[in-house]
């Protein structure tokens, strides 16, 4: 639902700011919109990134995940609006479905931060930070690549799971950038490719796709849930060793996959989501303040692989 009217907003504010969790007060300090859309460990730590930025700049923060629905995007948004939060720092659900709202908040006089994915119309967004999702892909494929070679002489039957239809412009530039690097000096088939980016449902699908297709050697999975899920799908069908899955996002499930000794996960790579979170909310108070920001920040991708246990141990240890 779509909020229009400002006298409709402020009867309902209310019972939404209860619905985030937050008071309905007047506050002296700036006050700091956190949203991000799902609640995997990768969007926890960019909340808490954006939460520690903001409180060690004096400001409050108000969080809130809107669980992967847009119209509860565009309801909060609209919320914080009527609220008089003075920044919204964001991951959006959708480089375009999520601009409406956001270019409402901007009209308003809201400081916009854009993180992850960003947006496409790069006029909402006071500045973006975001890892390139191709680059993500990427890094994976790089390494893949290198596992093909050495172990499966240089060629493999590849099973992908994606989040297409909950994010397409993300799930399409990592799985993208995964086959194309993958392809680099081997010979890459892909066999199957299917959405799945929940845990537990990546351990049905990817189970299905083995069974379909006993040949996969090879499992890529374009989110930390798809990563978990394909890692369990090898173990519980007995094909450690035989079918080695590469991922994306870092967290510490997946870290101590890289360091178990089954040898299913091989690489994943990650971002930086807390930093990432901390960059956005000290760019929101730059802003408020009447500083000058970059427009676009790219945080770099971080590798972790099995092949270097100290780099996955130090990674391990940043989440404690």
């Amino acid at each position: 639902m779509q909020l229009t009217k400002r006298g409709l907003l402020k009867t309902t504010l209310a019972v939404l700011a209860l619905s985030l969790g937050q008071p309905v007060v007047a506050q002296d300090k700036p006050v700091i919109a956190s949203v991000v859309f799902q609640g995997d460990q990768f969007m926890k730590s960019l909340q808490r990134g954006i939460r520690e930025g903001a409180e060690a700049g004096g400001a409050e923060v108000l969080e809130i995940n809107i669980d992967g629905d847009q119209a509860k995007e565009a309801e909060a948004i609209d919320t914080y609006i009527a609220r008089g939060v003075q920044a919204i720092v964001i991951a959006p659900l959708s480089a375009t479905n999520s601009a409406g709202a956001l270019k409402r908040a901007k009209d308003a006089g809201i400081v916009v931060i854009a993180l992850n994915g960003g947006l496409e119309d790069g006029s909402i967004a006071a500045a973006t930070f975001s890892t390139a999702n191709a680059d993500l892909g990427k890094t994976s494929g790089i390494e893949a690549a290198a596992y093909i070679k050495d172990n499966l002489g240089g060629s493999a039957k590849v099973g992908i799971l994606g989040f297409s239809s909950l994010l397409p412009e993300q799930s399409g530039q990592r799985t993208g950038g995964f086959k194309e690097a993958a392809a680099v000096g081997t010979t890459i088939e892909v066999v199957s490719e299917q959405d799945a980016w929940l845990p537990e449902k990546a351990v049905t699908v990817a189970t299905d796709m083995m069974t379909a297709h006993p040949e996969i050697n090879v499992i890529f999975a374009a989110n930390e849930g798809g990563t978990v899920g394909a890692m369990q799908a090898v173990r519980n069908a007995g094909r450690a060793g035989q079918v080695a899955v590469f991922g994306v996002d870092g967290s510490e499930q997946l870290a101590k996959g890289l360091m178990a000794g089954d040898n299913v996960l091989q690489a994943v790579t990650a971002q930086s989501p807390v930093e990432m979170g901390r960059m956005g909310a000290e760019a929101a108070l730059k802003v408020l303040k009447g500083e000058a920001v970059e427009a676009q920040t790219t945080v770099p991708t971080l590798l972790l692989t099995r092949r270097d246990p100290a780099a996955v141990e130090a990674f391990l240890a940043t989440l404690q």
